[in-house]
C-alpha cells in the first residue's frame, strides 16, 4: 500500500474536525447452515436505513478519541511504514475478481470504523489483526485487541491488466470516498454529504460503519453499505460500483435529520484548483498548472451547458447556479497535455473527472461552488454540491439517488463546442502605456469541438454573444483559431469600482447556438 504524503495533507483538516465517534453495534451472527423460515432475510439496504433512522432519534454523542495513545502519535512517515499485506487481502478465497484491503487507524485517522462482510446474507465484523499489516520501521508499544478497528478500506479489482489487481475504490477520512477508472490516477474525491461548505464551522459527517457484500466468482460489481452520523443528521448509504474504463458508482442516500439544516450539499465533490492558463501562481515553480479539477460544468434542467471555469482566489467566493431539476453536474479535468503540468510524479493530466447524473427529479435548489484560497497544492479548496431549496427539517426521510462517473475524456458528454482555453488580462496592447479604466478586463476565451472547425472556412458566419451582470461590455469579437480547430472570443467589459459580477458568452451562427455557455467572475475592487 503506497501512501502520499499529499493525500494526507488534504485529508487533516476534515479527519481533525471529524475526531472519533462511539462505535456503531455489532450486528447479530447467525449461522447460514441452521436457517430456517423463522430466520431473518438477508441483510440489506433496509437494515441500514433503520439503523439511521434508530440513530437519528437519540441525542448526537460528542466525538472524542478513542485510538489508542501511541496510534495517534505516529507522523506521517510512521504512518506510511504501516502497509497491508496483499496476502491478507479478503475475498480471495470466495475467486471473486474483487480484493478488499483494510487501512490501519492512526496519524490523522484516529477514529476506529466498523469493517463488516455480507456472506451468505450474514454481516459478520472483521476482526483487527496486526497478521494483516507490515508494519515496516514502525515500532508500535504494544500489541493491539481485536476490536482496535479500522480506519477505512479500498477495494481492488483488475481495472488495467487481466491479472493485476488496482485499487478501484477507496474510503479514508470523515465521509470522503474516491474512485478510478482504467488508466486514472486519483484526484478529486467525492463525499457523503456536506453541511454548511465554505462556512465556519463546516460540519463533517462521518461514515461509521461499513458493510460489503461478498461478490461473486463472475460480479461485475461490488456492493457496498455505509452508516453516516453528525450532530445534523443522520444517513443510511448505498454504493454500486461498476469498474470500467470510465467506471460507474451509482449511489443512494436515505438521509434523517436531527435538525434543520439551512446548507446541505448532495453529491458534493472536493477538488484542489493552485493554478491555471487563466489563474497563474508565481510560485508553482516550473509547472505551469497545478489542478485537479480546471473546471465546473452544468447541464441545466433548460438543457443549457455551462462552464465555469475553477480559480484560487484572494478571498473565499461561492457562487450559486440556481436550477430545477438539473439534468448534471461535476468537476472536471477537461485539460489532457501534459505539457501543461510538467509532473511526472503526480499525472495532472490523467487525473478523473467526477459527473453527477441524478436519478429523478431532485426539485428547486442550486449547484454551489465553493472557492477557497490555497498557498499550495496540498490543500482541497474546491467544492461543488447541490443546495436544495427547501430547508431539510427535523423528521424528515429524504431520499436521493444519483449516479458518478470517473471520466478521462468528454468527447460525448455534449453536442457542441466546449470551452478549451480561459485567458484573463488587462485591456490594452501588451507593453502599451496606455491608461486602462478601474474595474476593466479582457477575456480571451478559446472554444473548439463539434462543428466549430466547419465554420473556419466562413468565420464571419461566427458571432459572439456576450453579457455581464453588472457593468458593461465594451467590446466584442471573434476570431478564428485554427490552431485548436476552433474560435477565440475576446471580451472586454468596464464596471464601477466595488462591484462584482459574471459575464457571459457562448458562440453562435445566427440563431444557432454553437458551443457551451462560458461564465467568469469579475470583481472591480
Amino acid at each position: 500500500m503506497t501512501i502520499d504524503r499529499r493525500i494526507f495533507l488534504k485529508l487533516a483538516a476534515t479527519a481533525t474536525a471529524a475526531a472519533s465517534l462511539p462505535r456503531a453495534g455489532v450486528a447479530q451472527q447467525v449461522d447460514p447452515a441452521i436457517r430456517g423460515p423463522q430466520a431473518r432475510p438477508p441483510f440489506g439496504y433496509e437494515d441500514v436505513i433503520r439503523r439511521a433512522r434508530d440513530l437519528s432519534s437519540l441525542p448526537y454523542e460528542r466525538p472524542t478519541s478513542t485510538v489508542e495513545d501511541m496510534l495517534a502519535k505516529l507522523d506521517f512517515d510512521a504512518y506510511r511504514d504501516i502497509r497491508f499485506r496483499p496476502d491478507k487481502a479478503l475475498f480471495a478465497q470466495s475467486g471473486s475478481p474483487f480484493r478488499m484491503q483494510l487501512f490501519h487507524p492512526g496519524f490523522l485517522f484516529r477514529q476506529p470504523v466498523t469493517i463488516n462482510v455480507i456472506r451468505e446474507g450474514v454481516p459478520t465484523p472483521v476482526p483487527f489483526s496486526a497478521q494483516m499489516f507490515d508494519y515496516g520501521r514502525t515500532k508500535l508499544d504494544k500489541p493491539l485487541p481485536v476490536n482496535t478497528g479500522f480506519a477505512g478500506f479500498r477495494l481492488h479489482y483488475p481495472l488495467n491488466k487481466p491479472q493485476v489487481f488496482d485499487e478501484a475504490i477507496s474510503f479514508l477520512g470523515a465521509s470522503y470516498f474516491r474512485f478510478l477508472g482504467r488508466g486514472q490516477h486519483y484526484g478529486l474525491s467525492a463525499r457523503g454529504l456536506a453541511i454548511n461548505a465554505g462556512g465556519d464551522p463546516e460540519e463533517f459527517p462521518v461514515f461509521r460503519e461499513f458493510w460489503i457484500e461478498t461478490p461473486a466468482p463472475d460480479a461485475e460489481r461490488a456492493t457496498i453499505y455505509a452508516l453516516l452520523d453528525s450532530p445534523s443528521i443522520t444517513g443510511a448509504f448505498q454504493f454500486h460500483l461498476y469498474p470500467a474504463a470510465q467506471s460507474v458508482l451509482d449511489v443512494t442516500a436515505t438521509l434523517f435529520p436531527r435538525t434543520s439544516i439551512p446548507k446541505l450539499g448532495i453529491a458534493p465533490l472536493t477538488s484542489m484548483f493552485f493554478s491555471g492558463e487563466n489563474d497563474r501562481h508565481s510560485d508553482s515553480g516550473y509547472r505551469p498548472e497545478l489542478h485537479d479539477s480546471d473546471g465546473l460544468l452544468i447541464h441545466s434542467g433548460s438543457g443549457e451547458w455551462i462552464w465555469r471555469p475553477l480559480r484560487n482566489p484572494q478571498r473565499p467566493s461561492i457562487s450559486a447556479f440556481v436550477e430545477n431539476n438539473p439534468r448534471g453536474f461535476g468537476l472536471m479535468q477537461r485539460d489532457r497535455q501534459f505539457s501543461h503540468y510538467q509532473d511526472l510524479d503526480l499525472h495532472y493530466q490523467t487525473r478523473p473527472s467526477y459527473w453527477i447524473e441524478p436519478h429523478g427529479n431532485w426539485g428547486e435548489g442550486h449547484v454551489e461552488l465553493v472557492e477557497l484560497p490555497t498557498g499550495d497544492e496540498t490543500n482541497d479548496n474546491i467544492v461543488a454540491s447541490w443546495i436544495p431549496r427547501q430547508t431539510p427539517e427535523r423528521g424528515q426521510e429524504l431520499t436521493y439517488g444519483y449516479r458518478i462517473t470517473a471520466l478521462d475524456r468528454e468527447t460525448e458528454m455534449h453536442p457542441g463546442g466546449k470551452v478549451l482555453n480561459t485567458f484573463v488580462t488587462l485591456p490594452k496592447a501588451h507593453g502599451s502605456d496606455e491608461p486602462v479604466p478601474a474595474g476593466a478586463r479582457r477575456y480571451l476565451v478559446d472554444f473548439n469541438g463539434d462543428d466549430l472547425p466547419y465554420y473556419l472556412s466562413d468565420p464571419q458566419l461566427v458571432q459572439v454573444d456576450a453579457s455581464v451582470s453588472a457593468g458593461q461590455v465594451t467590446r466584442a469579437f471573434v476570431l478564428p483559431n485554427p490552431a485548436i480547430g476552433g474560435f477565440r472570443a475576446s471580451i472586454d467589459i468596464e464596471a464601477p469600482e466595488g462591484q462584482t459580477g459574471d459575464v457571459r458568452a457562448f458562440l453562435r451562427a445566427g440563431g444557432k447556438a454553437l458551443t457551451e455557455t462560458w461564465i467568469y467572475p469579475w470583481s472591480s475592487q
